[in-house]
C-alpha cells in the first residue's frame, strides 16, 4: 500500500487486496508458508512459490486463490531467488502476481511481512530501518535453512520491492538515505500526503533523529533490484546512493500524486550512480503496482483500487510482469 507513510495511517484495509484473485499457471508452481526466526522477536511469517513437477490445484492460500502444489518438491537446481518487499501497510501476498510469473520462469520468489509495517499491525511503521534487517533476515534464511536450499544458487539472488519496499530493496542494495530531508520536504510541501499524514499522527517530521546508528543494513548477496514507485526517494542523495552499484530497474507511474515526481522516482533515479533501466507507466497512479483488485475490495477501499481513465492494470500486470521477468533473467545469469 502507500509507503510514504501518509497513507500508511488511513488503509488498514489493504491486506485483502488480494482476497478471491485468480492466476492461471502457464507452468506448475509450488507454494509453501513460512516462518523464520527473528532473534528475540515473533517469527517472521511469508510464502514461497517455486518451480515443481508436482500437480498444481487450486487453493485458498490466506488472502487469494492461486493454483499451485502444496509443500511440493522443486523442480530445478542452481536457481536463482528473488526475495519481495512489500508496501507499508501490506503482507506478502502483496504481489504474489509478480511472485508467480517469476516461479512459471523458473525462479524461486519469497516474500515475508514486515513486522510492525503490515495491514494488522503498523506499531513500527516509522521505524524504516527494520526493513532491511528483515529482508537480509530472509535471504539468510532461504539460502542456508530453507529445506530445499541446496537447489539454489546463491552467486544469483535479487529483490524487488514497491513503495516503502522500493526503499527497503534500495537500502538492501547499499543506499543509505537521510530521512533528516524529511522536515525541509514538508515544510517545502506540507499539502503532499505523507507530510499532511506526519502532522495529523502529531509526529515530528525530524525522522532522522530517532535512527540508531549504524542501521541502515546492506544485503551484499543482491546482486540485481527491481524498484516500484520508491518511498521516501527525497531521502537518498547521490552520496547515499553511491554504494548503489548493481542494476536496477526502475519504474514510476506517470499520474502519481501521492508521491509526486520530482521527489520521489526522479530522485532516485538521478542519484543513482549507473542510470538504471526506467519505465515510466502512463495513465497509472501509485497504486497501479498492486494487483487488479476484486469487487469487494473496490467496495471498500476505492482510492487504493480506482484507476485513472483509459488505465487497465490487468493488462498492465502482464507486461508489468513480463518485463521483471526479463531484467532478472538477464541480471541474474
Amino acid at each position: 500500500m502507500s509507503d510514504n507513510l501518509g497513507i500508511l495511517f488511513f488503509f488498514a484495509f489493504f491486506g485483502f487486496l488480494a482476497a478471491t484473485g485468480s492466476i492461471a499457471c502457464a507452468g506448475n508452481v509450488g507454494f509453501e508458508r513460512i516462518q523464520i526466526a527473528n532473534g528475540t522477536e515473533l517469527p517472521l511469517t511469508g510464502g514461497v512459490w517455486y518451480p515443481t513437477a508436482a500437480s498444481a490445484t487450486e487453493h485458498n492460500l490466506g488472502l487469494f486463490t492461486q493454483t499451485a502444489a502444496i509443500d511440493a518438491p522443486i523442480l530445478g537446481r542452481n536457481l536463482a531467488l528473488v526475495v519481495l518487499s512489500h508496501g507499508g501497510g501490506s503482507s506478502y501476498e502483496a504481489h504474489y502476481d509478480t511472485a508467480l510469473a517469476l516461479a512459471r520462469a523458473g525462479f524461486v520468489a519469497a516474500a515475508i511481512n514486515h513486522a510492525g509495517d503490515t495491514y494488522d499491525d503498523q506499531s513500527q511503521v516509522l521505524r524504516l530501518w527494520r526493513r532491511p534487517a528483515q529482508l537480509r533476515r530472509l535471504v539468510s534464511y532461504m539460502l542456508d535453512e530453507w529445506p530445499q536450499h541446496a537447489q539454489l544458487n546463491p552467486a544469483r539472488v535479487g529483490a524487488f520491492g514497491f513503495s516503502n519496499g522500493g526503499f527497503t530493496v534500495l537500502v538492501a542494495a547499499g543506499g543509505v538515505p537521510d530521512l533528516n530531508r524529511t522536515a525541509p520536504y514538508c515544510l517545502a510541501h506540507p499539502d503532499h500526503d505523507l507530510c499532511r499524514a506526519l502532522k495529523q499522527a502529531g509526529v515530528d517530521p525530524h525522522l532522522g533523529a530517532a535512527v540508531p546508528p549504524g542501521a541502515w543494513i546492506s544485503e551484499p548477496r543482491i546482486k540485481a533490484i527491481v524498484v516500484a514507485a520508491p518511498a521516501f526517494g527525497f531521502a537518498f542523495s547521490t552520496d547515499g546512493l553511491r554504494n548503489v552499484r548493481v542494476p536496477v530497474q526502475l519504474w514510476r507511474a506517470a499520474e502519481d500524486y501521492h508521491q509526486p515526481n520530482a521527489w520521489y522516482d526522479e530522485a532516485v533515479r538521478l542519484a543513482l550512480p549507473r542510470p538504471p533501466e526506467y519505465h515510466v507507466v502512463v495513465g497509472a497512479n501509485h497504486y497501479g503496482f498492486l494487483p487488479p483488485c476484486t469487487t469487494r475490495l473496490a467496495h471498500r477501499v476505492p482510492k487504493i483500487c480506482a484507476d485513472p481513465p483509459g488505465f487497465n492494470r490487468g493488462a498492465f500486470h502482464q507486461a508489468f510482469d513480463a518485463q521483471v521477468v526479463r531484467f532478472f533473467e538477464s541480471t541474474l545469469r
